[in-house]
């Protein structure tokens, strides 16, 4: 605010109270209601939907920022819940029907009405854990195979909507392969010598192998639909406009002003993304 405030003197030779700037942030969030109601609206119908979310610090507390992005449209949201409560009550995952794209955070998997693909550059940065860390040749040819695929479809007719049922069969046949030296490697705990509740604890890399196992299809989603992108940058990148605020200024004194941000920059950022001019 004392910024604004500063380059508002510098522009015009008169410095506004405090009071006007928040009133102003204020007048702006009303406007802006019925973009941001279609917004909504219009990630709900999309058929491929980014999900992210980062805490934030507001009124003394960590609350956290939800995140829903196309290439066209953002939306942000504030809850003092990061699972499905919060995601819930935004509205957005309960009535989606189209392709979620996000890491492997199990609140977003609870959300069944939607088909999901997982965030490959997580697991590349997973992958290289295990092979800096366990040494695990495994992990460093699957993290090999991704990257492969990335630039075959890269490389694809740009008419096309997926690699043919020749290269889909091999990726498939290959991951699985890689997945079983892994599993060779990595063999299921021994049994504790006292019964225990609960599952014996897991290795990392076996941890990984399973999730890789069970969700293999929405591991490989961007090779058969080239709508589904490798990674789920585009939202993190959203997000990080969240973050480069919050550095800055260190938190958010009051909700509302917490609100008044994330709906603003709601509609700035999907101007942006539709070639507007946001002033």
């Amino acid at each position: 605010i004392a910024r604004t405030c500063e380059l508002l003197n510098d522009f015009y030779g008169h410095a506004p109270a405090y009071a006007f700037v928040g009133t102003a942030n204020q007048s702006v969030e009303t406007s802006i209601e019925p973009a941001l109601t279609e917004i909504h609206k219009q990630l709900i119908q999309a058929d491929v939907v980014h999900f992210d979310e980062t805490g934030m610090r507001v009124a003394g507390q960590t609350q956290w920022v939800h995140a829903a992005a196309t290439d066209s449209l953002t939306y942000y949201d504030i809850h003092q819940k990061r699972g499905q409560t919060a995601m819930t009550a935004i509205g957005i995952l309960p009535n989606f029907h189209g392709r979620a794209i996000h890491d492997h955070w199990k609140p977003y998997q609870n959300f069944t009405e939607c088909e999901h693909s997982f965030c490959n550059a997580h697991h590349l940065r997973e992958l290289q854990f295990v092979t800096e860390r366990y040494e695990q040749a495994w992990a460093t040819e699957l993290a090999q195979l991704l990257l492969d695929g990335k630039a075959e479809v890269a490389n694809a007719d740009p008419e096309a909507t997926s690699l043919s049922p020749e290269r889909l069969a091999f990726y498939d046949q290959r991951y699985q392969t890689i997945l079983k030296q892994g599993f060779e490697a990595n063999p299921p705990p021994e049994p504790p010598p006292i019964k225990q509740r609960g599952r014996p604890k897991q290795s990392p890399p076996k941890n990984l192998l399973d999730r890789l196992d069970k969700h293999q299809s929405s591991v490989l989603t961007f090779l058969s639909d080239f709508r589904v992108p490798f990674d789920n940058n585009l939202v993190e990148r959203d997000v990080r406009m969240v973050k480069v605020k919050q550095k800055v200024s260190g938190a958010f004194r009051t909700q509302s002003g917490a609100s008044s941000f994330l709906a603003i920059r709601s509609y700035i950022s999907t101007v942006r993304k539709q070639g507007g001019n946001v002033i």
